[in-house]
């Protein structure tokens, strides 16, 4: 099977944890696999292996733990996918899922990148009380419907829109009785909207002091000019040079990501194909409702990566 077009892998964010992520790949001992569980846990003081593989559910969805867990599981898929000979023109990540990109692209080592990730996770957590900040996912309307809804229950406090992730599906963020007004406006606008289970409102003015935290600490962290092109969450642009890394991560923590953006532009660029790499498939799915034309195919486990190889290879 012969594909025309270039291929871009895409990493995924927060929520795609799940207890047993990377057990597979970790028992099947491919290359790098236990290394990278090793360092990765020895970098932050975490047993990152019983917390992938045992949990408890609570502990693993906890920012700062669930931040450092998924870009070890991501990267444990992409150096396999390196091993058998399978690169990417260009590289994404939703969120969190940007800072997988980034090692993938050459910018980071990925020692410093779990640093940072738990770093993040720690500072968002902190800079919203418990209780204070929610997430909403709205479906069903525009952005521009979406935008007018936050604009309307702005009156009971911060809500901004967090996520654009495909058509009609866009997640707000903010202060709590914001953001059930904005569900209720948006119901009443004939949209469907689900609270999400998080710690904290991410990608929104209130988590400010994380971004500054952020800031501060990346100054110490090496970063190098990107061998892979990657497009960026806040501006759904390519950048390539270790200081647009650094200015757009920190802008990345309060401002809205641009996915739906991301992937029509890496389409235009002649992205034909898309391989998700790390726990589940939520990013496959919307790109399949982004791009329809578009092949989609996953890594997190060995039967994943051997499917994904044997196509891209031209065999299955």
């Amino acid at each position: 099977m012969a594909f025309n077009g270039k291929i871009a892998f895409v990493f995924p964010g927060q929520g795609s944890q799940h207890v047993g992520m990377g057990k597979d790949l970790l028992s099947n001992h491919l290359p790098r696999t236990k290394e990278l569980f090793q360092e990765g846990s020895n970098a932050i003081g975490l047993d990152l292996e019983r917390l992938c593989l045992e949990g408890p559910e609570w502990e693993l969805t906890l920012t700062a733990n669930a931040q450092p867990a998924i870009l070890l599981v991501s990267l444990t898929a992409f150096f396999a996918l390196r091993a058998e000979g399978i690169e990417p023109d260009f590289v994404a990540g939703h969120s969190l899922g940007e800072y997988s990109a980034l090692v993938a692209a050459g910018a980071f080592r990925f020692t410093d990148a779990i640093r940072i990730v738990r770093k993040r996770g720690l500072f968002m957590q902190e800079a919203v009380p418990p209780g204070q900040g929610a997430m909403a996912a709205i479906l069903g309307l525009s952005r521009e419907v979406v935008q007018a809804v936050c604009q309307e229950a702005a009156s009971s406090g911060v809500v901004e829109m967090a996520n654009v992730n495909a058509p009609s599906q866009v997640v707000i963020a903010g202060e709590v009785k914001a953001v059930e007004a904005a569900v209720r406006f948006a119901q009443a606008k004939g949209g469907r909207a689900k609270l999400l289970q998080v710690s904290a409102p991410f990608h929104c003015t209130l988590i400010q002091p994380a971004s500054e935290k952020l800031a501060q600490f990346l100054q110490g962290v090496i970063i190098e000019d990107l061998k892979i092109p990657l497009i960026t969450n806040v501006d759904a642009e390519f950048i390539t040079t270790a200081r647009e890394v650094r200015d757009a991560l920190v802008r990345q923590v309060t401002s809205l990501v641009l996915w739906e953006e991301s992937i029509r532009r890496l389409t235009q660029e002649g992205v034909r194909i898309f391989v998700e790499v790390g726990p589940g498939q939520i990013l496959s799915g919307l790109i399949k409702r982004i791009e329809r034309g578009a092949s989609t195919y996953h890594v997190d486990d060995t039967t994943s990566l051997h499917t994904t190889v044997n196509v891209l290879k031209g065999i299955g």
